[in-house]
């Protein structure tokens, strides 16, 4: 694991992580000072969740930088682990129901795996390849959509994302 600070670099078991009793994250440094409300930052969240992720100060400054996770002790990774499930919120689209109009905006009806919802795309821009098999949509309030596998979408809704992509 490769970490960094802006002062003397974080190496592994070099630093703790807990929450406080108001569920802020708090990273302690190797000297024992407590940094309140720091927020893990994947580089990749989804193409890869589990490498290169950085611990970012109340302002955004980087404090760490983890390489691997699974390089990290059992228990700092429990607490960063809890903390980032909490921040992601990536629903993932099982069926594309119907998308109304032809032009920008449009609403567009999914089922996800967190249940059914109606969401507006600002722009046709907002949905995007990931790799041979996957899409993103971010609608028009910045909300993260995935769409893990287009083969695995019914025909209907294949016929309706391609039209984006």
């Amino acid at each position: 694991m490769t970490t960094s600070s802006t002062t003397d670099p974080l190496r592994p078991g070099s630093f703790g992580l807990s929450h406080d009793p108001r569920g802020r994250l708090i990273l302690i440094d190797a000297e024992g000072r407590r940094h309140v409300g720091v927020e893990p930052v994947r580089a990749f969240p989804i193409s890869d969740p589990k490498r290169w992720v950085s611990i970012c100060d109340e302002q955004g400054s980087e404090l760490a930088f983890i390489d691997d996770l699974a390089e990290l002790p059992q228990q700092v990774r429990a607490v960063l682990d809890e903390d980032m499930v909490r921040r992601d919120f990536v629903p993932v689209i099982e069926r594309i129901v119907n998308v109304s109009g032809e032009s920008e905006p449009s609403d567009w009806d999914v089922v996800t795996d967190r249940g059914t919802t109606r969401f507006t795309l600002a722009n046709d821009h907002d949905v995007r390849r990931l790799g041979r098999q996957g899409a993103t949509i971010v609608d028009a309030h910045g909300t993260r959509y995935l769409v893990r596998d287009i083969d695995a979408l019914d025909a209907a809704s294949r016929r309706l994302l391609e039209r984006y992509l």
